[in-house]
């Protein structure tokens, strides 16, 4: 394409693809990158210490009142004082992919390492999920409201058993009694299992008092407003609570939203689950389907926020036990295993707009990985089958070029003699198109059909936790990182501009400036994206050129370079 219409779709392009990168910053509540909008930023986890024992019953309370008018919460210090004179301890659990921290003080899950996942910053240690020190707050909490009764706040006694996951076990149990809490006494015990990320919960209430009691199980997870690690300026994930209900699905809710009081997910459903999300892991409370439950999503301090449900316990009448169980979902987003634990909690794994194509694609991805057994050749394996299942429309797109390649000389030569009559130059210009039916726009319409397709791939290799810290060859030891030696993102610059060079060159100085500048200027971002990333661009560029230079031969339009001539 030789006029201004190559301009002016270069610019559109570029201006359209800044456009909907600030869109989708703003749209997983983080700053623009390119157009900024001033707003109240929330305070750093640091503050969320001074926060750490917020009444969380109380905000639950809150929730509940406004969903299903629920009676007034007690706070933090309702528990008996008996119960509170308890010293408080620790009770670790170590499985072959966990180990957890239990507090005494009501058996909150406090602290959460990820066994087979290391930290990027601080290699060999796990990644640490669930925490409770004075610069990041995430726990697991559950209690009973509705009257005086125990809540995670309640001192807890753990009960002798295995903390730790033998060989020639399947499972461990670690089991917390409460003190009677105005006669009713909570027990929960949990369970887990070989192999598993989730936990089974089972919470008993016991009722000791001389009266009926008709208490409310509530299950949350508590979480201050920072950043998952590994975001940098060009791209980010989204951080925060999301629910799910077969009414309104997947709902997100951003911190910025809680500070604003702007939370609207489905108050009341049968089913689903509340979550807190963030690059590469999540974790959920899940109850079984059938079973009645009010979500909330609030704040309950400063940088410090909470998402959970609240469930009927039904009446327990005196010296009777009632239990329900639940199970805390804290792992990795691997999607077959997020499919197998609930409806719907694949979707923590967040893709947004494009996931009816980044799900088929990530399917396709793994399935490559299972015969290929490396993450980096199964990118290159992916991105060489899409380049065969789009071979039609890159070929069309080639041809064209090869084309307007063709007969360049002949639009130069009549630009040059009719560049002070514009309107007959761009009759010329058209005729010359129909004499040799080509099609200015032929070269652009096939390559964006294809771009959701790349688009969607970008936000699964993004986005999938199994690329984290998984080699490739040589230098490349984790594809979730950039390249340390910047080998990858400079091959993505040269082949950028060896494409360029291979296109019909603009007549236009200004357009042929803009043909080679652009490329540079998206380069710069590629130093900062994982090498995974940069890989799949850098093979689709090798391919695409390949299969350029193999159309522009058949056609008798041997392949030249058009180098720029900046004056």
């Amino acid at each position: 394409m030789n006029d201004i219409r190559r301009t002016i779709l270069w610019v559109i392009f570029a201006f359209s693809l800044v456009l909907l990168w600030d869109k989708w910053q703003v749209h997983n509540g983080h700053k623009a990158t390119f157009f900024p909008v001033p707003e109240q930023q929330a305070a750093k986890s640091a503050s969320a210490a001074a926060s750490a024992d917020a009444s969380v019953p109380s905000a639950s309370a809150s929730s509940a009142s406004d969903a299903a008018g629920a009676s007034a919460v007690p706070g933090a210090d309702a528990a008996a004082p008996a119960a509170n004179a308890a010293p408080r301890e620790d009770v670790v659990i170590t499985t072959d992919v966990l180990r957890l921290t239990f507090g005494s003080e009501g058996g909150t899950l406090k602290h959460a390492e990820l066994q087979k996942y290391f930290d990027k910053s601080q290699p060999p240690q796990p990644v640490v999920l669930f925490d409770d020190s004075a610069t990041h707050k995430y726990l697991g909490q559950s209690g009973l409201i509705g009257g005086t009764f125990p809540t995670h706040k309640t001192a807890m006694t753990a009960q002798p058993g295995a903390r730790e996951l033998k060989d020639g076990q399947d499972s461990v149990q670690l089991r917390f009694e409460s003190a009677e809490v105005g006669g009713v006494k909570l027990i929960k015990t949990y369970t887990i299992k070989r192999g598993a990320y989730d936990v089974s919960v089972q919470h008993d209430i016991v009722n000791n008092s001389g009266a009926p009691v008709n208490p409310r199980l509530y299950l949350q997870l508590v979480r201050d407003g920072s950043e998952s690690g590994g975001q940098t300026p060009f791209y980010s994930t989204f951080t925060g609570p999301a629910v799910y209900t077969p009414e309104k699905k997947y709902q997100k809710v951003t911190f910025k939203d809680i500070e604003n009081n702007k939370v609207n997910v489905e108050k009341s459903s049968d089913s689903g689950y509340v979550a807190m999300v963030q690059h590469y892991f999540a974790s959920a409370w899940l109850l079984d389907d059938g079973t009645q439950r009010e979500n909330f999503v609030n704040k309950i301090g400063n940088n410090l926020y909470a998402a959970g449900m609240i469930t009927p316990v039904g009446t327990v009448e005196p010296g009777q036990t009632k239990s329900i169980s639940a199970r805390l979902f804290a792992g990795p987003q691997i999607e077959p295993m997020l499919e197998a634990q609930a409806t719907g909690l694949e979707l923590v794994k967040d893709y947004g707009w494009l996931t009816i194509l980044a799900k088929p694609l990530y399917w396709l991805l793994s399935k490559l990985h299972s015969f290929i057994g490396n993450w980096g050749w199964s990118i290159v394996a992916l991105v060489l089958l899409l380049k065969v299942a789009f071979y039609w429309f890159n070929a069309k797109a080639y041809s064209s070029m090869a084309k307007m390649k063709a007969i360049n000389p002949r639009i130069q030569e009549m630009r040059e003699r009719l560049k002070d009559k514009p309107q007959q130059m761009q009759q010329e210009m058209m005729r010359i198109y129909r004499e040799e039916k080509v099609n200015p726009m032929g070269g652009c319409l096939p390559i964006l059909i294809q771009m959701p397709v790349f688009m969607a791939l970008y936000w699964v290799l993004q986005s999938s936790v199994e690329i984290r810290n998984a080699p490739w060859i040589g230098w490349i030891h984790d594809l979730s990182v950039p390249d340390p030696f910047f080998i990858l993102p400079l091959l993505m610059t040269l082949s950028s501009l060896l494409q360029t060079a291979l296109n019909p060159a603009p007549p236009d100085p200004m357009q042929a400036k803009l043909m080679w500048i652009m490329p540079l200027m998206f380069s710069v971002m590629f130093f900062f994206f994982p090498a995974g990333l940069v890989l799949y661009w850098l093979t689709n560029n090798i391919l695409s050129i390949i299969q350029q230079w193999i159309i522009n031969t058949r056609m008798g339009v041997p392949p030249q370079f058009n180098l720029p001539k900046f004056k």
